[in-house]
């Protein structure tokens, strides 16, 4: 399985929020922000804290795509 950000993307162009707006408003790292450009693996601990900034739910900025073999 893997995930994919696609959701939190839209969401930001919805809201017409750059990334370095969604650092200031969650604390987290560019570092944070280009993994998850890049549909990359973070901490719950990420995920929750950008849902808390942008008062969403985890399933309003992400998805887990099953892999193709099962």
């Amino acid at each position: 399985m893997s995930v994919c950000y696609n959701k939190l993307c839209k969401l930001m162009i919805d809201r017409k929020m750059k990334k370095k707006d969604l650092i200031a408003l969650s604390g987290i790292s560019r570092s944070t922000v280009a993994k998850l450009t890049h549909d990359e693996n973070v901490n719950t601990d990420v995920l929750v804290r950008i849902c808390k900034a942008l008062e969403c739910d985890v399933g309003d900025i992400m998805e887990v795509i099953p892999d193709e073999n099962n």
